[in-house]
């Protein structure tokens, strides 16, 4: 596992080609940067770029973006449908993996402090990283845009946090920040400005002022017309996801045109998306269409649709997706991405990982992907067709598990990594043995965590399976014979795995606890097992 921010610079410029290209190769040639997207609209006349990589890279990456940018673009000219007060807008940081808000905060006081000092321009400070509560909020800074800026920068309340109290003219001023994941999500009406911005008032969190809030909590909202597009939209800033979801601003959104008479004709994504915030969506109006839909890509598929994604251009969701741009770890040093066979030999090879706690979550993800298995093949058939309902109920935890189960087979050899790595950490001094110490504790407890994960998300299938035998396609029987075994394995390997690692845990409490816990895993898991097998000999063909 890699340290991993996102930063997602904003430019003022989306129509001349020549500058977009040159401040995305200045990012992509930033060693340690990776860039992901670069979202040009032409009538806000503003550019997004998403890029990744360790935070001193991505620091790195967006000093040299502006770099450029203060060559090439010039304030004076500049015209858009978006806010904006300057050639860089906005350039925040965003924890993705491995990295607290606390370092994206470093990293933009950084980042702002040095390109103060480089372009002598003001820099502001909003997010998790503003010093007064009044600038935590970025429409709050950028009130009046670029054009109020002159007066603004006079006024003792106004002085920035990094760089000169003075105008300048080309560039304007920058804000920068931490913050968590923001979605800008757009939705397309055919309808005039007017009626769009109508609607984003009722909607975000601000309303019309004090007295007037909206409807959507943590969701930030104008009106602008594309003229390229023929069509007005609605453009909102998610700022949390998982307190108002895409589906609630587009369910919204529809609500009230319908109100206005006026045709919601799809959606636009800008930039890239968490895939929660899209499998979440599928969760909706699966729940709502009482649709029964198991594979992500299908699920992903049924939001494209729902949500009109592709309305304005083609979704590809393999460059869309953060995740799936940017994966938990590098490809060749994942095992589920071997080959079984490669598997295998690694297994049987002279190194201790992967062992028996990636073999125990293997076994047991097949154990659970043959339940899965099971249940389709009763689901759907006309002969078990009074069946349907049960299995649509049964088959989604099998599936769910085995995913789950099947990431812990890394997740496994990792934390035996990470605790081999501390085993090397010196100790030649009273605090570097305390710092070797600590370290190894906490990583013999998360070497403990991941084979207990595993147990229990085995015993939570137990009920399920015991159903699955009594109603499954007993042409199958041998296959849930097979999983039965496969899970109770799965049991064994993760309860051995937990007491060699809580041997030489010195916290005693825990200790207890977790032991006692697994041990009763493991005798459920025997139990369970068994009457599985008693339940599937006794049912007759």
């Amino acid at each position: 596992m890699f340290q991993l921010v996102e930063c997602v610079p904003n430019f003022s410029e989306g129509n001349n080609q020549e500058v977009i290209d040159a401040i995305s190769q200045a990012i992509a040639q930033t060693p340690g940067c990776m860039l992901l997207d670069v979202d040009a609209g032409p009538s806000t006349n503003r550019t997004v770029y998403t890029f990744v990589g360790q935070p001193e890279c991505v620091v790195e990456g967006a000093l040299s973006a502006a770099r450029v940018a203060f060559r090439l673009i010039d304030m004076t000219r500049h015209q858009g449908e978006h806010p904006r007060m300057g050639a860089l807008d906005v350039c925040p940081f965003i924890p993705v993996r491995g990295v607290s808000m606390d370092e994206c905060v470093l990293c933009a006081q950084a980042f702002g402090q040095r390109l103060a000092e480089e372009l002598d321009v003001p820099v502001y400070l909003y997010g998790e990283a503003a010093r007064t509560a009044s600038r935590r909020a970025l429409p709050a800074i950028r009130a009046g845009e670029y054009e109020a800026l002159p007066e603004k920068l006079k006024q003792a309340e106004w002085a920035p946090d990094f760089g000169p109290s003075t105008f300048v003219p080309s560039w304007g001023a920058t804000t920068t920040g931490a913050r968590k994941f923001l979605i800008a999500f757009n939705i397309n009406l055919l309808s005039t400005k007017e009626q769009a911005h109508r609607i984003a008032l009722n909607l975000r969190e601000q309303g019309r002022g004090k007295d007037q809030p909206g409807r959507l909590k943590k969701v930030q909202g104008i009106g602008w017309y594309l003229d390229e597009k023929n069509l007005a939209q609605v453009s909102t800033n998610l700022l949390d996801f998982d307190v108002t979801a895409l589906h609630t601003v587009y369910e919204e959104t529809c609500r009230e045109a319908r109100e206005l008479s006026l045709p919601v004709v799809g959606s636009q994504l800008v930039g890239l998306v968490p895939l929660k915030a899209l499998l979440d969506t599928a969760d909706f109006y699966c729940d709502k269409e009482n649709l029964f839909i198991l594979e992500e890509e299908h699920r992903i598929r049924l939001v494209v649709n729902r949500l009109g994604l592709d309305s304005l251009s083609p979704f590809n969701p393999k460059e869309r997706i953060i995740e799936y741009l940017v994966p938990n770890r590098k490809p060749e040093q994942s095992l589920v991405n071997k080959s079984l066979s490669t598997f295998i030999g690694k297994v049987g090879a002279r190194t201790a990982a992967p062992g028996g706690g990636s073999v125990a979550a293997a076994a047991a993800a097949m154990g659970a992907a043959l339940a899965s298995m099971v249940g389709l093949m009763t689901y759907g058939r006309r002969q078990f067709e009074h069946l349907d309902e049960t299995m649509r109920r049964l088959i989604p935890p099998f599936h769910t598990a085995a995913a789950r189960l099947t990431a812990l087979v890394d997740a496994d050899a990792e934390a035996f990594a990470a605790y081999l790595e501390a085993i090397k950490l010196p100790r030649n001094t009273p605090e570097e043995k305390d710092r070797r110490v600590t370290a190894l504790q906490e990583g013999l407890k998360r070497a403990v965590s991941v084979p207990l994960e595993l147990a229990e998300t085995v015993t939570s299938l137990w009920p399920v399976l015991q159903e699955l035998a009594l109603y499954g396609n007993l042409t199958c029987r041998s296959d849930l014979q097979v999983a039965a075994k496969a899970l109770e394995t799965g049991v064994f390997g993760a309860y051995f795995n937990v007491l060699i690692n809580l041997k030489d845990v010195t916290d005693v409490a825990f200790k207890g606890q977790v032991h006692q816990h697994v041990s009763s895993l493991l005798q459920e898991a025997k139990t369970q097992a068994a009457l599985v097998l008693e339940r599937l000999e006794a049912r007759q063909e």
